[in-house]
Parts: C-alpha cells; structure tokens; sequence
C-alpha cells in the first residue's frame, strides 16, 4: 500500500557555481551560460522538496514534515563542489526542539547509499518484503510502526556518487573518496545543515552501518574536533573493525561463533547441539574460542598432532562440518570456503551478509559460490521501492539515477584510526555513549569480531560503562526481519533516551 503524501514543494532556489548562476527550480538544475549537450543529466545542487504525512508509533499518531534536499559541499573557496542529497524527516508537533534528538544516519560500502536504513529500519516508511525480509511482488512501502520518529530526527545522507549525490561538473571526484577525505567533507557538509535548520541546540547522534561505522566513528572525532559539535551518541551497526587491530589467528578464530550460530540455523549440528536454546549455547562457543582454539591456532603448525585432532573435531562440531575440512584448512576455514561448504550435501550454499539466505551455483564443486544470496534478494527489493518513494511519493524529480552502489574506487582506507578517533571523542565528552548492534548470521562484519573490537578499542577499559551491545537472530540488516525490527528500534530508543542526560548537569569526570 503507497503512503499518502500532501507534497508542498519549494518554488526555486539559486547557487552560484564557478561563476555560473545554477538555478533549482522544481528540482531542476540549470548552468546559465555553460554549454550543455543533449545527453547531459542536469544535477540539483541545491533545493529542496516537502511534504506532511503522519505515522502511528507505538500506538501514537506522529506528524512529520518530510524535506528531500540536494545541500552543496564547498570547498576551502566558498565553491560549490559537489551535490548532496538528503532525506530529512521531523516531527511537526514540536515547537522547541532544544531538547530534541537529531540523528544523522548513513550505510556503508563505501560507494553504498542510506536506502537501507532509510526505507528499512529508523524511517517512518518501511518497504514491502515478508517477516523474514525476503523480496515480495509487488513492490512497494508503507508504514513503519517501530520507527524512532516519535522520539527523534533522522537526515538520512547519500554520500558523493552514491543516491541522487554528484561531485558538480569539472569537479575531481577522487577528493572525496577515502577514509579521511570522506569524513573530512561529510563533517563540513553537517555542519552547514545544522546551520540551515538552526538544530546547534539539539541532541545529536551518528548512526552508521557497515562502512558506515567507521564514518560515523571519524566523523565523532571531525565533529568535535575540528568543528566543535558534540555529540550524544554514536549507534554502530554490524560495525567492521574500525582500524582495530585483528590480524593472524584472532581474526580466524572469531569466526567461529558466526558458523556455529548458522549451522544451528541450517539444523546442520548434531543433535546434542541442535536441540540447545541458541543464545545459551553461544556463550559456550565464544569461551571455548577465547579459552581453547585461539591458544590452539596461536601455536599453528608446532600443536602437537593429539591436540590438533581434537581441536579438529570440536571445530568441526561447532561449525556443522567435518574434520577432513578443518583438517585440510589447517583447523581455520576461511568464512568463503566455510559458506560454500557447510549445506554443499544440500546443492546449497549460505549468504555472506545474511547466512540464512541460501543460494545455488553452477556446480556444487569449487571453494567459494557464486553469488551472495542474501544481497541479491535484498538489492530484488530495496531498488525498486526506494524509486517509487523518492520520485512517486516525496516529488523528487530528477533524471539522475539513484545509486544503490554508486562508483566510488579508488577508496583510500589508509590509514584508518576510526576507532581511536571515537575513543578519543568519548574520552573527551562524558556525555558521548555508544552502542553496537549485531546479527549473529551476519558473514561480512561478524558479531563476534564486533565485540573484540568494542573490548579493544579502549584498552584502559575505563570507558567501558559507556558501551551497550545488543544482538539479533538475523544478520547484517538485523532488522529486515519483523521481530528484530521491533527490537532493534526500541534498542535505538532506549540508547538515545538515556543519552540525554538531565538538564543542566554537567559534562564532568566525577
């Protein structure tokens, strides 16, 4: 069902471009003056769309007002550089919002737009998929009863060449392509939204996922650092590791929980095992991973040869494969080979960013599948309704095609201190929290590894009050699926609830 819209749209904004007058009207983009071919696709640079709408929270009727906008970067000239589109929703019952929450949300990828958690978690509009959030026909959206609108703000942010977002013509885009260079410009480009709609008083929260945590998590330290803006929260999605250190036989042996929670999934564990409630028997395979075989990998080839077939056969136990295959993986399957192995007896292989999608190859030969599954099934319904909502339902007209994964290589990823940064940030705000979410099927960021990075990105271990984690029977979007959804919203509320803190208590080490 399509969610009604009364659209209000903004009559006509101007920017000046290298000295050409670049009119907006009705989201459409003019370079007076400068040569145009007929194959040119005019790029908003900066405009705006509205609309009203409400939505029914947790039993309450909300009004918000919603702003699809194209906000300009600028260079160290006052230039525009390049184009930015956001999606802006605010509750529209409120007149003092100094004391209400402002969430900035991105995806990952790096080249990944905000469409997933835009139109399939925090937004007041959810796409159409079934409770396990598996594609369905016909596409289309409706309402989101578990979006965090009654309690905050969300801007949703398509970075550079991803979404409607465009370097302007002439424009090199490689400047905004690297973990720095992203930050850098995003940190400047919140910093003039927060101007435009007068929110300096407001709470404020980064919420990232994926790639999108190690933005968030620079961006903490850009903001505070270099623009003076602090913040409340900071929410890390299915987090990678954030230049926090896991090499050799850490990062192999973290795994293991990720297998064991699949292989449970996929009734692919021996009885014992598969008849044990998830959640109390993963507490299990995380102390044996910490206690037994990463001491066991640590040792690599010089383990004695009666320990290393018993570990063989508990990490073929756990992981719902045979000792022959973690044998000829010198005890440590890699997670491609793993995904292509366990259900290989079924003609089926498992996701990476989702391990309860199953896939089918070529062959059931071969170390590796051919397709990620789950990304597949996600990209089958995302694509189509975030186009509908954007141009059909908010108005926004342009010919730009909206990137779901836009060109973004190369990607600087060195170096990479995002994690020290947000440390750095918290140590220097009392009042700055951050909390995790992870899935445990979730193969490409695992929930395993997200906790070794929460542990060890502040070795002091003084901060540590300040981390909340919280995971999900589902993995890397946690919340396509209905039960999660719900809870993973009420984690958001919750987190950011209790991260305003009294008024006019101080930020203070006590």
């Amino acid at each position: 069902m399509n969610h009604p819209h009364s659209r209000v749209r903004t009559a006509f904004a101007t920017v000046r471009h290298r000295g050409a007058i670049v009119v907006a009207l009705a989201g459409a983009t003019l370079l007076l003056g400068a040569p145009l071919t007929a194959q040119d696709v005019l790029i908003p640079t900066d405009t705006t769309f509205t609309s009203e709408s409400t939505v029914e929270v947790l039993g309450e009727t909300i009004p918000y007002r919603v702003t699809a906008g194209f906000q300009p970067v600028w260079d160290g000239d006052g230039e525009a550089i390049a184009s930015v589109y956001y999606t802006y929703y605010e509750r529209s019952d409120v007149e003092d919002v100094s004391r209400r929450p402002l969430v900035f949300s991105f995806n990952g990828g790096p080249g990944s737009a905000s469409v997933w958690m835009h139109i399939g978690y925090t937004g007041p509009v959810f796409l159409e998929i079934d409770d396990e959030g598996f594609p369905v026909q016909p596409y289309g959206f409706s309402d989101n009863p578990h979006s965090i609108i009654d309690v905050a703000d969300i801007v949703y942010i398509d970075p550079v060449n991803t979404g409607f977002s465009r370097p302007l013509p002439g424009v090199d885009a490689s400047q905004f392509f690297g973990v720095y260079e992203d930050i850098n410009y995003l940190a400047g480009w919140i910093e003039t939204f927060v101007n435009r709609q007068a929110r300096w008083e407001s709470p404020k929260f980064l919420k990232g996922e994926s790639y999108g945590t190690n933005r968030v998590a620079g961006l903490a330290g850009r903001l505070q650092g270099a623009h003076w803006m602090y913040l409340n929260g900071v929410i890390l999605v299915s987090p990678t590791g954030m230049g926090v250190s896991a090499g050799g036989p850490v990062s192999q042996a973290l795994y293991l929980p990720h297998y064991a929670a699949t292989a449970w999934y996929h009734d692919a564990l021996e009885p014992s095992l598969q008849n044990r409630d998830l959640d109390e028997w993963l507490h299990e395979v995380e102390e044996f991973t910490i206690e037994e075989y990463l001491p066991a990998l640590v040792r690599g080839g010089f383990l004695p040869e009666a320990d290393r077939m018993e570990m063989a056969e508990a990490v073929a136990r756990y992981s719902g494969t045979s000792v022959d295959f973690v044998l000829q993986n010198n005890l440590a399957p890699g997670v491609g080979a793993w995904r292509k192995e366990l259900l290989r007896d079924r003609g089926q292989t498992v996701g990476r960013l989702d391990a309860r999608y199953k896939g089918v190859d070529r062959s059931d030969a071969g170390t590796s599948y051919d397709f990620d599954p789950a990304l597949t099934a996600w990209n089958h319904a995302f694509t189509p309704a975030i186009n509908m909502y954007l141009r059909d339902e908010l108005g926004v007209e342009t010919d730009l095609r909206y990137f779901i994964f836009g060109p973004t290589s190369p990607w600087s990823r060195s170096p990479d201190n995002t994690g020290e940064n947000l440390r750095t940030a918290m140590a220097q705000n009392p009042f700055l929290n951050v909390m995790i979410q992870a899935g445990y099927y979730d193969g490409g960021t695992d929930y395993f590894s997200a906790k070794y990075t929460m542990w060890n990105m502040d070795p002091s271990g003084k901060l540590q009050d300040r981390f909340r984690f919280e995971t999900y029977r589902s993995g890397h979007m946690m919340y396509l699926r209905q039960e999660d959804l719900e809870s993973s919203n009420r984690h958001i509320r919750e987190f950011i609830e209790a991260s305003i803190p009294p008024a006019g208590e101080p930020a203070i080490y006590r």
